[in-house]
């Protein structure tokens, strides 16, 4: 096996081992173990950049919730396109996740997919960004069509997916949603 060929698998395989890395530190609250997965100088937008300013959104947000489990339920991962004598130095990724979490006397259950940015960073693969997405986000006793489709936070706007993906609009295009669903997305 070439060198570079083992690179890459090496690299599939560590960084298919951050989106459980990360479900497990949300569960476990490890905030250190959440924030370390994460380029050292990580953007957290308004805060700043670096693991202590992303630890300033991460602490009160975890604390919306009380108990949560996060299911990985797949993971796409697309190396490079750099390609260096190690190998790769940056991929991204999608992963699949439900999640679950309890919030009040609520059981709020999400369908998401993770958008990834990943960034090696002296010989380990860290997260250089992600964005949250979502099909939807109701209590476990609600229909997600009968809340449209977000029921945690009431900010009034419908969840991102599927509708950015152009295969989505374009099958749709040429087919009839309103036969399958009472809540096509418009």
């Amino acid at each position: 096996m070439d060198a570079a060929r083992l690179a890459r698998i090496e690299a599939r395989q560590e960084i298919g081992q951050i989106p459980i890395r990360y479900a497990i530190a949300v569960d476990s609250r490890d905030m250190e173990s959440w924030v370390n997965l994460f380029v050292p100088d990580v953007s957290a937008g308004r805060r700043g950049r670096g693991r202590e300013a992303l630890r300033t959104y991460i602490d009160p947000m975890a604390a919306w919730f009380y108990r949560s489990v996060h299911l990985i339920c797949g993971h796409q991962i697309d190396l490079g396109p750099d390609e260096g004598a190690d190998g790769p130095t940056t991929a991204t990724g999608k992963v699949y996740c439900r999640a679950e979490h309890e919030v009040g006397d609520r059981w709020i259950v999400m369908a998401i997919r993770y958008d990834d940015v990943y960034r090696k960073v002296a010989g380990a693969w860290l997260l250089e960004s992600r964005k949250e997405r979502y099909w939807y986000a109701a209590d476990v006793t609600e229909r997600p069509q009968a809340v449209r489709f977000d029921s945690w936070d009431g900010n009034g706007q419908q969840p991102s997916l599927p509708a950015p993906e152009g295969t989505w609009e374009r099958f749709w295009a040429e087919a009839d949603a309103g036969a399958v669903t009472a809540s096509p997305l418009s």
